[in-house]
């Protein structure tokens, strides 16, 4: 008499994690996130890794201008266009153009603001030597930037923004850790 053998094979869809909390487009150290998640799905799979993998790598950056506002490709800090803010909104002007005819300044602006890393940072002091930004939400969260080599004067790398409670990670960076927002 044979003996039948019945196995259970389980499928889980490939998913692109969600952060179910509002820690999931905060600026936290990395044992919080492993933690926050970890306490939330419960298990680890290889998205999971991958996800852990990717913002180790986010943390590990050398921090940068143009992590936090629009700057050109040498470096300079962009200025807002007139009436970007309502360009913006409009849905054709919200993908990939071609027929900018114009309106060159507003995409290349546009540009520099998808490489931006982090939300509400605006232009506090930009001198000749040095530039100063603040978070819009929080005053108190100011950093310093040489304009020679645009590093962080007080900040080598993205993680030591973690004594900060309050730094928003954009939907850019969080498309690039694997989380969808």
């Amino acid at each position: 008499m044979e003996k039948q053998i019945k196995v259970l094979f389980l499928f889980s869809e490939k998913k692109t994690p969600i952060m179910p909390t509002e820690a999931s487009h905060k600026l936290i150290p990395m044992t919080d996130f492993v933690i926050e998640y970890y306490s939330n799905e419960g298990y680890a799979d290889l998205q999971t890794l991958r996800l852990m993998k990717n913002y180790a790598n986010l943390l590990r950056k050398p921090l940068t201008l143009g992590m936090f506002v629009p700057v050109d490709p040498k470096g300079n800090v962009l200025k807002e266009p007139k009436n970007y803010t309502s360009w913006k909104s409009l849905d054709h002007n919200n993908v990939k153009r071609n027929d900018t005819a114009g309106f060159e300044e507003y995409t290349e602006y546009q540009k520099a603001e998808k490489n931006c890393l982090f939300e509400g940072f605006t232009i506090a002091y930009n001198g000749y030597s040095v530039v100063r930004i603040v978070a819009s939400y929080d005053q108190s969260i100011e950093i310093s930037f040489n304009k020679n080599d645009l590093l962080s004067t007080a900040f080598a790398d993205i993680e030591s923004l973690t004594v900060f409670d309050d730094i928003y990670l954009t939907v850019n960076a969080l498309k690039s850790i694997g989380i969808k927002k």
